[in-house]
């Protein structure tokens, strides 16, 4: 019980910084750092932090037969998920790729229950569709949604984007019983990187690091902290007992947090449609991960 009651907070925790981070993201690119050149960014420093907390606290061995798995998950839950999005993100509209991604917990619960790792019943089906309305009341108020024209590419980069993330989510999961998870992710970063370095390289070597603000200093250290680093580290946490499925429905609170974000920083209004939706958006976390799980009879494997 208590470590179910943790993974809830590992996840609020986590969907708190990407909600917030969504803004955050989009001011320091593309206009001050390219996407490729901020996740190399993201991605070094994060190895680095994870790669000392490892060495420092953990050294559990690691074998031979999982590499493989590791890999795929670095491909899946780094190099393709972080690369995609942030191109994405610079390409497309705000509103586009946060429509897009809220597909992820579908993907997640569709690829979980064909794969056998989760079950679906009436609850949780009641649960997702109840978190998709809550965040499309939240994404459509922002204004109008355009799936044309130059913007298609970032919008195909974010759909690319959620459907590596989902991968990643479940399988990840089986990694969980044999390691600790911070040897997890510092194998999943060390893979990760082997892609995404030289891909952004050039960008990276682009940056003009004595023109940027001081503001936009302390954002990409937030993006790289937060977002990367503790984010991950979170996530990783909480799939030690939660499901992939409720790792992913937690995806749909991120609109709900970012909008209460835009409150507190005076960059949005608050209006009725935004607080029925925050309300239907953990309403629907709720049913997936609690009434939901009383439903299923047949453990987790």
């Amino acid at each position: 019980m208590r470590g179910s009651i943790l993974a809830h907070i590992y996840l609020l925790l986590a969907n708190l910084i990407y909600g917030v981070s969504f803004t955050i993201a989009k001011d320091v690119v593309p206009h001050y750092i390219g996407p490729f050149g901020a996740i190399v960014i993201r991605v070094s420093v994060s190895l680095l932090l994870f790669t000392l907390t490892y060495l420092l606290f953990i050294r559990e061995k690691i074998y031979k037969r999982d590499l493989g798995l590791m890999a795929l998950c670095g491909l899946f839950g780094v190099a393709i998920n972080q690369l995609l999005f942030f191109k994405g993100l610079s390409i497309t509209t705000p509103i586009n790729a946060a429509l897009i991604m809220t597909i992820t917990p579908i993907m997640v619960v569709t690829i979980s229950y064909f794969t056998g790792r989760d079950h679906l019943n009436l609850w949780r089906i009641l649960g997702i569709l109840l978190g998709i309305c809550g965040a499309l009341i939240i994404i459509l108020n922002r204004g109008s949604v355009t799936f044309s024209g130059s913007r298609s590419i970032g919008d195909l980069c974010v759909f690319l984007n959620a459907a590596s993330y989902a991968v990643y989510i479940v399988i990840v999961k089986p990694l969980m019983a044999r390691y600790n998870p911070i040897t997890i992710i510092t194998m999943v970063f060390l893979f990760g990187s082997f892609i995404v370095w030289p891909v952004g390289f050039s960008e990276f070597n682009a940056i003009s690091w004595a023109q940027l603000p001081n503001h936009i200093l302390l954002e990409l250290a937030f993006i790289v902290l937060a977002t990367t680093f503790l984010a991950y580290l979170f996530n990783i946490l909480a799939m030690r007992h939660a499901s992939p499925g409720i790792v992913g429905i937690y995806i749909y609170s991120q609109p709900a947090i970012a909008t209460l974000f835009a409150l507190m920083m005076q960059k949005d209004s608050f209006s009725p449609d935004k607080l029925l939706a925050t309300i239907m958006i953990f309403a629907g976390v709720y049913l997936v991960s609690f009434a939901g799980r009383e439903q299923v009879k047949q453990p987790i494997k």
